[in-house]
């Protein structure tokens, strides 16, 4: 089937043409891999999936330069299997270099750096703060290694923008020697993501700078950030993602002796709540039907009590969050909303921001309205204490650009 797919490609010479000295973003998790190839300028680029590996529906879902959607099953594939596809697929495209979101680089990465084995080394060791993402970031880079060893590699962390933060802000209130012998602090995470759209923001802001925003990045996974003239300086998730605000799955803050109640009281393993607080958690705990806001606003429109419920603190949460990350602002220019919910859900925006009412934010229910689905734009009304934006994030630009500069490529 890759042969075909390869001749399929090679009849569209004239869009090869157009990608200008590309750099080849992969973001391996769990169980998919997300890539992305971007020319240098980013003004064009080849996208696609491979989902569901280790599964008889394996599959990888490819989106063409202009737009045609391409489907190849692997069935049973695995990661390795999957990201030779990959490679083999974008092959003609001759890419100059490699960048890797990687989840979770400790304290020693505050910035993108290049693939060597040290880097490579310590991606794996630290699965033991992220051991469902890391291996499989390992895996990525191990196997572009193998088929290209000539081309160079960079790794990006999602916990690199937070490296910023002051001491305040990322130790934990525990005895010194977990933090200064078995770095036991706080690392935050979707760090591309709040830098992209901060950044953004600060661009097309008519604020004078320095600027300071709270980004709320939320999904399926969620999480805020201050960030204060282009560096975080605190952010809600912790140690590891669980931290913070509620999620999909992710239950977010919840009072540390959960663990030894649970297990003294119903006999349930630290493994048992700590899946259950990772994989059954949030928005899917609380309404019992899904981690998808959207089939938990369908269904408490039609009444259903828990999926309000799950709503109501869903939003309750994230504006007790966005309220307190205010105090490490030295100055507050404004909000900014990303990621899958925070783009595309109106009500929520909303009703978030009507839990911060003693913040004197103004918000214009129009133009709120018309921002969903890829819209970038403000919403605060005339005399709002604080400007409000939607961003479409871009984490694959971002990590391609990082990648970029870590290779002195700009």
């Amino acid at each position: 089937m890759s042969a075909n797919l390869s001749t399929t490609f090679d009849d569209k010479n004239s869009e090869t043409s157009t990608l200008t000295s590309p750099t080849l973003v992969l973001n391996c998790g769990s169980s998919s891999i997300k890539y992305a190839l971007i020319s240098d300028d980013n003004s064009t680029r080849i996208t696609g999936l491979a989902e569901n590996l280790g599964l008889d529906t394996a599959r990888i879902k490819h989106t063409t330069l202009n737009g045609d959607k391409l489907e190849i099953s692997i069935p049973g594939g695995s990661h390795k299997l999957a990201l030779q596809k990959i490679l083999e697929i974008l092959e003609q495209y001759h890419f100059i270099a490699v960048g890797h979101r990687v989840v979770h680089g400790g304290r020693e990465y505050s910035q993108a750096v290049r693939v060597d084995q040290h880097a490579l080394e310590e991606v794996k060791r630290l699965k033991i703060l992220a051991p469902l993402h890391n291996p499989a970031n390992a895996l990525g880079i191990e196997a572009v290694q193998a088929i290209y060893p000539d081309i160079p590699q960079v790794v990006v962390f999602d916990t690199a923008f937070h490296q910023t933060m002051p001491p305040v802000a990322f130790r934990y209130a525990l005895p010194k020697y977990l933090y200064e012998e078995h770095k036991i602090r706080r690392y935050g995470f979707h760090g591309t993501s709040h830098a992209y759209v901060s950044e953004r923001a600060s661009q097309v802001t008519e604020a004078k700078g320095p600027h300071g925003w709270i980004t709320a990045h939320l999904g399926n996974g969620c999480s805020a950030t201050a960030v204060y003239d282009g560096k975080s300086l605190d952010t809600s998730m912790g140690l590891t993602p669980l931290e913070g605000l509620m999620m999909g799955t992710r239950s977010g803050d919840v009072d540390p002796s959960l663990h030894m109640h649970l297990k003294r009281q119903l006999g349930i393993s630290l493994e048992e709540t700590d899946k259950m607080l990772n994989s059954e958690s949030g928005l899917l705990g609380i309404s019992g039907l899904s981690n998808d806001l959207r089939t938990i606003e369908q269904a408490a429109s039609e009444g259903h009590k828990d999926a309000q419920l799950a709503i109501e603190m869903f939003c309750y949460r994230a504006g007790k969050y966005l309220a307190s990350l205010s105090c490490a602002l030295p100055e507050f220019t404004g909000i900014v909303f990303t990621g899958g919910i925070g783009e595309n859900s109106v009500t929520t925006r909303a009703s978030i921001l009507a839990v911060m009412r003693h913040f004197g934010i103004k918000m214009d229910a129009e133009k709120n309205a018309g921002l969903y689905g890829g819209q970038e734009g403000s919403f605060q009304a005339e005399g709002s204490s604080v400007e409000l934006w939607v961003i479409p994030t871009d984490e694959e630009y971002r990590i391609a650009q990082e990648t970029r500069q870590a290779l002195n490529l700009v």
